[in-house]
Formats: structure tokens, sequence, C-alpha cells
């Protein structure tokens, strides 16, 4: 760069090629629940789709979303388009329970839970196992091709994506009936959106987790760019103890003369070792040291890095920890400790209280069928030529019961003569699952129809008499 340019001519290039990230395999209470996490996350996703489950209708299977009748199946759950409502609470407890911990915790959901998370670590495991530590896939990736570097480079590629596909084939497993889908799926036999499906998600599963990985968290995931708003000075997230680690002379290399902690302190140094062993365990390639990134996923593996260096000096743990920025900057730093009373955390618990509350009275009351009357108001009435005044209304039965169900529909305020039900009977049956519309028309002769201004339709299910709907409809008539 010449030294005479203005600073307005500087070109600084829009992005910055990626430097590639070898992390080094570590142990600890932060890995182990990591581990734990992908093991139960892993098992709950591949293997829920063909646990068989017994139902009188529908898929024989624990959870399928149906697409073609509808339906919803989780477990003895049956969700159907009627209950959007339902569905978008437990999208907005999801969200203010992510605001509410990332308040709290910082980034625990990227560090231990997101998909992109689970499936990055994955491949890192089984890039570990075929092409070995840290120094070895170094060493791998920088000399020529051989056939040393074919066999461990294409290895660990083809298990990635033979785990990309299986992780593809599951989820299209979920939106279909899985009893024979193996067999069906491989001899051509299902729909060509299956394929597509397929090869989509194996393709972009591979694309993430293999290739891409920390540039999806750092680049394409909004949430690291949003996160600043949840934070606050009293959040915990893995945090660097600069006061402890670098001292007054800043941090230096454990080394003749500086070895000791007694040493250390009489020059002026901190307890980092300036090891590294921080910054290699980072999926994301972060050094904690230079205090909160957005890049950083809350994972807490660097902690456990630091933990154990700590123990094989024989010093104190905790100088990477969970804690909070307002912490960090006392003097002597006080015990770590989650915060709840604070007015934003404190708003996301009592809206997390409010949806579930709702969430739960919604399912408490929820029935086993719906009723939907809609009046037919063009025109609002006709006067037919015997005198009479017909008005006409369609009723929308949705059945959610698992077994056919039988309707009896009744009037309160007008004789049930004057109700005509055309080709259906009364009552009426409605498939498991289904729903149906049924036109109905009321003639009332000239005096009764002035005289009457509204009446109710009853629903009376014959599975349960008891649970009958009542809807309040008006009648009109010319004035």
């Amino acid at each position: 760069m010449n030294p005479n340019m203005d600073d307005e001519e500087i070109e600084v290039p829009l992005y910055q090629k990626r430097i590639p990230i070898y992390t080094r395999t570590v142990k600890g209470n932060f890995r182990n629940f990591k581990t734990a996490v992908l093991l139960l996350a892993y098992a709950v996703y591949f293997v829920l789709p063909w646990l068989p489950w017994a139902r009188p209708s529908g898929a024989q299977q624990a959870i399928m979303f149906d697409l073609v009748s509808r339906r919803f199946f989780l477990f003895d759950l049956v969700v159907y388009p009627q209950d959007i409502f339902l569905l978008s609470l437990v999208l907005f407890i999801a969200g203010a329970l992510l605001f509410f911990t990332t308040g709290l915790i910082g980034r625990a959901w990227c560090g231990y839970f997101c998909f992109q998370t689970l499936w990055t670590d994955a491949f890192m495991l089984i890039e570990h196992y075929i092409q070995g530590e840290r120094p070895a896939r170094i060493r791998l990736a920088k000399q020529p091709w051989n056939v040393e570097k074919v066999l461990k480079v294409g290895g660990a590629r083809f298990l990635m994506l033979l785990l990309s596909f299986w992780t593809a084939f599951t989820f299209i497993a979920y939106f279909n009936h899985t009893s024979g889908f193996i067999e069906r799926f491989f001899s051509g036999d299902v729909i060509s959106t299956a394929y597509y499906g397929v090869l989509f998600l194996t393709i972009s599963t591979f694309l993430a987790g293999a290739l891409l990985r920390e540039q999806v968290c750092i680049y394409m995931c909004p949430y690291a760019r949003f996160q600043s708003v949840m934070y606050e000075a009293d959040t915990l997230v893995p945090a660097y103890d600069a006061q402890r680690g670098e001292g007054t002379a800043g941090r230096i290399v454990a080394k003749s003369g500086v070895h000791t902690q007694e040493e250390r302190k009489a020059k002026g140094h901190g307890d980092c070792i300036d090891c590294g062993y921080c910054v290699q365990v980072c999926p994301t390639g972060v050094d904690i040291r230079k205090g909160l990134q957005y890049q950083c996923i809350s994972c807490g593996l660097c902690i456990d890095a630091c933990n154990t260096i700590m123990d094989s000096l024989g010093w104190q743990r905790g100088l990477i920890r969970y804690d909070s920025e307002a912490n960090l900057k006392k003097v002597p730093p006080a015990k770590p400790h989650l915060d709840f009373m604070r007015l934003k955390v404190l708003g996301y618990a009592g809206a997390l209280a409010i949806m579930i509350g709702v969430l739960v009275y919604n399912f408490a009351t929820r029935t086993e069928f719906e009723v939907r009357i809609a009046q037919v108001r063009q025109p609002l009435y006709v006067e037919l030529s015997d005198g009479k005044i017909r008005n006409r209304y369609e009723i929308h039965l949705v059945n959610k019961q698992q077994v056919p169900t039988q309707f009896l529909i009744k009037t309160d305020g007008i004789p049930m003569e004057a109700v005509n039900f055309g080709a259906n009977a009364n009552p009426v049956t409605v498939q498991a699952g289904k729903d149906l519309k049924v036109p109905v028309k009321i003639d009332l002769d000239a005096a009764t129809a002035k005289a009457t201004k509204s009446f109710n339709f009853v629903i009376i299910p014959q599975s349960d008499p008891s649970d009958q709907e009542v809807r309040h409809e008006s009648f009109d008539s010319p004035k």
C-alpha cells in the first residue's frame, strides 16, 4: 500500500477469504453435554418417523405430517389446519423461550441445540476419526494429493455425504407412510417430489455441515446479527477473566523464570500462558481473550480447554468461564450467578408464562369437532311462489376424531319441518379426520318469517350428545 494514498482511496475487500478451521478435540463438562445433546437429538430425529403407533385411522406411526389428508399425527395428538392458532402459539413460545435464554445465558441454542451446530459437530467427529487430530489434519491439508490423502479426505467426505443423505431421507419419511417406504423409495415407486426433496436436502446438508460450517453461523444466520439486542451487561456468556489472565504486564508462555504463579505474579504476568488451546477448540475460530464477539456461539469448549490447561498446571479453574460483563469489571469479580431480576428477562418470562397458559387452556378446551355456519347472503332471502320466505345456510362440520362420527342437526326457535337438508340425511356422517359442508334451506310462511328475527342451530355429536354446539343465526325476510 502506498503510504501517500488518501484514506478515501484505500480499497477494502467486501468478502474475506475463508481461513480453514482445524479444531482440536477436548474433554470436559461442556464437551460431554454437547455430545449428550447430539446423541439425544439424533436418536429423536432418526428414530421417530419409524416408530409404530396404533391409531383407529390414519398413519400407524408415531410422527407423520400427512399433507394429503391435511393432518399432523403427533403420537395421540392429531393437528388439523384449523388448529393454526395453536401452531402459531407454539412458534411464539419457541421464539420467546429463545429470547429468554439468550438474555440469561447468551447463545445457548447456537452452542448446543441448533441443527447447524449438531450436524457440523457430527461431521467434525467424522474428520477426527478418519483424518486424525488437529496437527494431522493440518499436515494432510498441506501435503500433495497421494493415495493417503485421497483415502482419508475421500473417506471422510463419503461418510459425510452418507449422513447427509440419511438426514434428507429421514426428513422426507416424516411426510410419508414409513411402512415399506424404504423399499418403495429405492424401487422408484414414490412420487418425484420425494426424490427432489432428498436430493436438495442432501446437497444443502452436505454444503452447510461439511464445507461452509462456521460461514453459515457468521454470514448466513440472522440470529448472529440481532443477538446483541437481547444481550445485557448481566448476561452470562463464555468470557475470559482479563484481570487474572493478563495481570499488569500481560500474558506470557510458561517458561523458566515465569513458570510458577508466584514468579509470574512477581513480574506482573497473569495466569494465561498463551497456549492458544482455547482458540484451537473453537468451531468458529474465535479468540475468546479478545472479548465478546458475535461469532461466538457460546458452546463452552474454550472453557473445557482452559480448565484442562489449568488442571495440568495445578492452578485454579475458571480463567475462562460463564460470566457476565458487569461482574468481570468488578475488582475482584464475584462468583458468577444467573440474574433473573432484570426487566427484559422478566418481560420474556411473563410473555412465556402467558402464552404457555393460553396454549394449555386451548388444548384443555379443545373439542373433538368444529362447527362453522355461514348464511348465504346472495340473495339475503327468496320469496317462493307459495308465499314462503327462504333463507339458506352452509354448515361446515370438521370431525377431529379418528373414527367416523354422526352429527344430528336441530333447530331452536323454528320448527324442524321447515328445515330442508336436500340430499343429505340428518344426522349427517363425517368421516374420520374429514370435513363436510352441509347446505341447509329454511322455508317459513310469511307470518312466521316476519316474527322470526333469529334462531339457533344445535349440533349434537352422536358419539357424545352432551358435547353439543349451539350457533345463533339471523333470519332475513321482507320488512
